[in-house]
Formats: structure tokens, C-alpha cells, sequence
């Protein structure tokens, strides 16, 4: 799978895998200690919905946009509201001009505590990351390879936090990486919260994928789905996956509210699922 996100920010699969995140960081942000997150794969960090990519594919129509216009629940819009908010402060006025990453929404979810490391090893991506975040102590930008990134930053200083993976898939045997990387990365830090995004494009490799970190012996593992057959201008992609591993004893519940409602309002002629289920499920202190 090419993944080229320009052409594809602010989709349903980066509603999906945001929300997780927002959700994440808020029971981070729930105690005083600080934490760290490290974003792998971070990309550019802002992306430019006027711009020729975005309106070639127009995806962000039916992700951002959709759920931006959307009316719900006092409930249901409070769980949103981080996120929504976060979307809303690089988008001054009713405007939806630029999509954040997620290394631009993290930034803005940071305390004056807590800290950012942004990983990006291709060059165009990286010089934009760099100064999206730079003149801000809390937040680093470093130009590295991803799956470099992922076990050479962990465990942090701080001891509690996030590492983001969101690998491009323009490999074939990134979904193989994936699991042992990160098998290796949990090696070296077993209490951390780790966000792993996946396309779902067929069904064989997420699979494989889920039953490799199954067998890992890491203890607490969610998988979240969001189902979503492609009406023509999201490039073959069918749904967005992503597996949690140590996710706060908050999420599951919190998800089971909004994951309905995420396929109601982004779905395309009823056609819309979701997962939240466990791989395993034994709980680890945080």
C-alpha cells in the first residue's frame, strides 16, 4: 500500500486513530505526573486541505469534515471535544483549512510537564515537522527512521507515556516489522502505552498480524476497528485498524460509545462496522 498522507488527511482512518489517541493523552493528562510521547512515523505534522493533494482526493470531505458538521449528544460530544478542539485551534473562523497530524495534535495537548519526540526519516516531511514544532522546549523533532525510533527512545525518562506507530505500508513486510519491533520495544518498557494503526484493505494480514502479537505473551491488548467500504476515493482502504497495548482501563467503555457513533456519521450507505475487542487482556499497572 502507498501511502502518501497528504493525500489522504483528515479520512475516516485519521478520525478513527485520532480519537484513540485524544482519548489516551486525557487519561495521561488525568494525573499530575508527566509523560512522554513518541511518535515514530510523525509525517509532516500539518497538512494543507486546499492544497493539490487533498483536494485531488477530497477524502477529508467525508472524515473531518463529516464528523465536524455532525450533531450529538451533550455525552458523545464531550468524549470528542479534546480532539474537536485540538482540529478547531489550527483552524481558526468555521474554515477547515489544515489537518493536524498526530505529532501537531499531541503538541497541543501537551502540559508545560509533559513532552513530545516526533520521529520522520523522509526529508520534505521532516524539514515541515521540524518547524511545525519548532521554538517549543516540550516538543522535539528528530529526523530518524521509524522503526529505529521505536526502541531507541523507550523506556523515557519520565516513565509513563505513549508511543505512537504509524508506519507509511508502503513495504510489504511492514506488518511483519511491526510485531516484532514492538515486541522488542515492550521488552524494554512493559508498562508503556503503545498505538498501532493498520489499514485494512483485506482481511488475511491484520489477521496474521493480530495472531503473531496474540502469541507475543504481552499481557493487555486491545484491537479497534472501524469498518468502512471505500466509496471510490479512499485508494482501496476498507477500515481502519488499530491495536492498543497497556490502554487505560478507561478506553474500552469510552470507545464503546463512540465507535457506533463514528460509523453512523461517517459511513457511507450503511455499510459501516466496528471492533473493539481483546487479543489479551491481563491488566498491567500504568
Amino acid at each position: 500500500m502507498n501511502y502518501r498522507h497528504a493525500f489522504h488527511a483528515g479520512n475516516f482512518a485519521d478520525v478513527h486513530k485520532h480519537i484513540v489517541l485524544s482519548r489516551i493523552v486525557v487519561h495521561l493528562r488525568n494525573k499530575p505526573a508527566a509523560f512522554r510521547v513518541i511518535d515514530t512515523h510523525a509525517g509532516a505534522g500539518l497538512y494543507d486541505l486546499t492544497g493539490e493533494e487533498a483536494q485531488r482526493t477530497g477524502e477529508f470531505h467525508n472524515g473531518i469534515e463529516r464528523l465536524r458538521s455532525a450533531s450529538f449528544e451533550p455525552a458523545l460530544r464531550e468524549l470528542l471535544l479534546p480532539y474537536l478542539d485540538a482540529v478547531a485551534a489550527h483552524n481558526p473562523g468555521d474554515r477547515l483549512v489544515t489537518y493536524p497530524g498526530s505529532p501537531a495534535l499531541v503538541h497541543t495537548w501537551l502540559r508545560p510537564q509533559d513532552r513530545l519526540i516526533a520521529c520522520e526519516i523522509e526529508p520534505q516531511a521532516a524539514a515541515a515537522l521540524a518547524q511545525s514544532l519548532r521554538g517549543d522546549h516540550r516538543a522535539k523533532a528528530i529526523r530518524l527512521d521509524g522503526w529505529t525510533a521505536l526502541t531507541a527512545y523507550v523506556p523515557p525518562k519520565e516513565r509513563r507515556g505513549l508511543v505512537v506507530v504509524d508506519p507509511p505500508y508502503e513495504q510489504p513486510d511492514e506488518l511483519t516489522r511491526l510485531s516484532s519491533r514492538l515486541q522488542a520495544a515492550h521488552r524494554r518498557w512493559p508498562t508503556g502505552i503503545y498505538l498501532l494503526w493498520y489499514p485494512i484493505t483485506e482481511r488475511a494480514g491484520p489477521e496474521l498480524l493480530a495472531r503473531d502479537l496474540a502469541r507475543s505473551g504481552m499481557p493487555k491488548i486491545a484491537r479497534i476497528e472501524l469498518d468502512l467500504p471505500p466509496t471510490g476515493a479512499e485508494s482501496g482502504l476498507r477500515g481502519s485498524g488499530l491495536f492498543v497495548i497497556n490502554p487505560p482501563w478507561t478506553l474500552e467503555a469510552e470507545l464503546k460509545i463512540l465507535l457506533p457513533a463514528l460509523a453512523c456519521v461517517l459511513a457511507q450507505q450503511n455499510k459501516a462496522g466496528w471492533r473493539f475487542d481483546w487479543l489479551a487482556s491481563e491488566i498491567m499497572p500504568q
